[in-house]
């Protein structure tokens, strides 16, 4: 219904209808759209001043540009400044730093600035969510699918352990340590398997390694452990609403999966020389760009549409489209729409995680803390254990497959609020979790830096260890 709308319009359409009812019943639209805009404008700026100003600052320190967007997120948002904040996180305009400017603007009443609040978060997160879409594709196009078909299986067992291990670790330990009922343990254990396939990905790019052995395995197995997530969560979440598991729907998510993924390689192989063809017939600018953006979204789309994750469909897409000769050109044309989409999935990340529940002096955190630290410590060694399950690569970097597998990120953040909403967490084992999502998520970064520290880029490898295939890198 959207998707065919403008950005102006697409305000607009917000604007008249309401994004949760009929806030607007007492609003003008006309009269609160000029401070919608206003308001997107300016949490664009803010979000590209500090991933910028944080990119360069972690670049100087030698650390993955991805961490200063993160923490520069971190300060614009609920953790400090509350400038950019997100109604999904218990805010409301009256706790907005940029709502109060803006209000002071307009002198507009608390059901308009509401109203400009919800709708200035819901644009922000669909243009984040855009973002994390444009940053598979483009992962997508930078993977090789014939390297990464050779360690597809090495990637597959990785993927399991990785989701077995914390899970299993997870539950037991909270029921036999903590006494944690069966359910909420099953739902924390869960959301110990995520991984986030875009801040891996988008460090393994910044450090050049996202062609290496290393990097393609850690890929690989990402994307099977975000299918293999949704699956535990339709899992869990049926547990949570029946205490019943529907065997049909986890069935069909395997199905649907499996078959998602094999088809798009499968399209590939006759995909391409079509695409290709096409593209050389049009004459006009974006000629190449715009029917490969369009066969990315088409993707996200059928993804969505079979219980996916959009992002894998992106990927999907830039897998098929990287066996294409135009795929050089398709990375130069991509790389500054990443650059302005990118860092507004990152910074949202770090503006809506909540660091305090980090603090000890309020007693409802304690407890949330003695459990985040558990499931901190399971988090982490739950993931390194499955560096040690490749097996057949001599000199391998384990540690670094391990590492590489640490980020929950928004996934994990998911899986929180989802069990939330459904009511099924109480307050300190919610916590512990989001702890343990922000931990891991911004330790990953430095930590796998570290893991790959000395071993050679793959601009850097000898010419008789670099494939036939072209190496192509993202510059930050």
């Amino acid at each position: 219904m959207l998707q065919n709308l403008g950005f102006d319009n697409l305000l607009s359409y917000w604007i008249d209808t309401g994004i949760s009812g009929s806030v607007l019943a007492t609003t003008d639209a006309a009269e609160t759209e000029p401070f919608v805009i206003t308001a997107v404008l300016l949490s664009l700026i803010a979000v590209y001043i500090v991933s910028k100003l944080g990119g360069e600052l972690s670049k100087r320190l030698d650390l993955p540009p991805v961490l200063g967007e993160l923490v520069g997120g971190v300060i614009v948002g609920v953790s400090a400044l509350h400038f950019l904040v997100f109604p999904e996180t218990g805010a409301t305009a009256s706790d907005s730093m940029l709502m109060s400017l803006v209000q002071s603007f307009g002198h507009l009443d608390s059901a308009a600035i509401a109203h400009v609040f919800e709708t200035q978060s819901e644009a922000i997160s669909i243009l984040a969510e855009l973002g994390v879409i444009i940053l598979l594709f483009e992962i997508g196009l930078e993977s090789d699918l014939r390297e990464l078909s050779k360690v597809g299986y090495q990637a597959a067992i990785v993927a399991v352990v990785g989701v077995a291990a914390p899970f299993i670790l997870g539950t037991v330990g909270l029921v036999a340590i903590f006494h944690a009922p069966v359910i909420p343990a099953i739902f924390a254990g869960a959301a110990l398997t995520a991984t986030s396939i875009g801040i891996t990905s988008k460090v393994l790019s910044e450090l050049g390694h996202l062609k290496s052995t290393e990097g393609q395995i850690i890929v690989g197995a990402a994307v099977i452990d975000d299918v293999l997530g949704i699956i535990v969560l339709a899992v869990v979440a049926s547990l949570a609403k029946t205490g019943e598991v529907d065997l049909l729907n986890v069935v069909y998510l395997i199905v649907s999966a499996s078959a998602f993924l094999l088809g798009a390689i499968f399209l590939g192989k006759f995909f391409n020389q079509s695409f290709v063809a096409i593209a050389d017939k049009l004459q006009t600018r974006g000629a190449l760009l715009i029917p490969a953006f369009t066969f990315a979204l088409v993707m996200a789309v059928v993804a969505n549409l079979i219980h996916l994750e959009a992002i894998l469909g992106a990927f999907a897409a830039g897998l098929v489209l990287d066996e294409t000769d135009k795929r050089k050109e398709l990375d130069r044309l991509v790389a500054p729409i990443a650059d302005i989409l990118v860092p507004i999935f990152f910074v949202t990340v770090g503006a809506k995680a909540d660091l305090g529940v980090l603090n000890p002096a309020v007693a409802e955190n304690r407890t949330g803390l003695i459990i985040a630290s558990f499931l901190i410590v399971v988090a982490i060694a739950g993931k390194v254990v499955t560096g040690w399950a490749v097996f057949g690569q001599p000199g391998v970097n384990r540690l670094a497959i391990g590492v590489g597998m640490i980020p929950r990120g928004e996934v994990g953040l998911v899986f929180a609020g989802i069990g939330s909403a459904s009511g099924v967490l109480d307050k300190p084992l919610e916590a512990a979790i989001i702890v343990m999502v922000i931990l891991t998520t911004f330790i990953a970064p430095p930590l796998l830096q570290m893991a790959l520290n000395g071993q050679p880029e793959e601009s850097d490898a000898p010419e008789d260890m670099i494939p036939a295939v072209e190496m192509v890198s993202v510059e930050d």
